[in-house]
């Protein structure tokens, strides 16, 4: 189990992960763009989000780093634009973390199955702190 840092981007994703990764010398970040996902008709993807960055990490002295551009429309305001990701092999522990931080919250995201994690969920806790589970597979 692993607690990371989030931080998200206001279309300047790609500039700033290397930025980080050239100064803590890490390896070349692999982007996977907003366009890079599977197609869904129910939710087409907008032509502005296609080459923004959905995900992408560094390792920083052994932690993970990741980073994302913020959805095209989303309200971008510096300072909420970091989340805090609980990323566990404990599918149970996943769901009832994010019942738990969800008392008094607001879903952004059910838990549900995606194609990067078959459990995965994102909430702002009853404390303004936003949060992402993620079932590591």
């Amino acid at each position: 189990m692993a607690i990371e840092v989030y931080l998200i981007f206001d279309g300047n994703c790609r500039e700033a992960v290397n930025f980080y990764a050239d100064v803590f010398k890490t390896e070349a970040p692999q982007i996977m763009t907003f366009g890079d996902g599977p197609e869904n008709p129910d939710y087409p993807i907008p032509e502005e989000a296609k080459n923004l960055v959905m995900h992408t990490n560094i390792n920083v002295e052994g932690s993970r780093l990741m980073f994302s551009d913020n959805w095209p429309g989303s309200p971008y305001v510096v300072g909420n634009n970091i989340s805090v990701t609980l990323v566990s092999k404990d599918e149970e522990f996943i769901r009832s973390s994010f019942e738990g931080l969800k008392q008094g919250g607001t879903v952004n995201m059910e838990l549900q199955e995606t194609f990067w994690s078959k459990c995965y969920g994102a909430v702002k806790d009853k404390f303004g702190v936003e949060w992402q589970v993620s079932l590591d597979s």
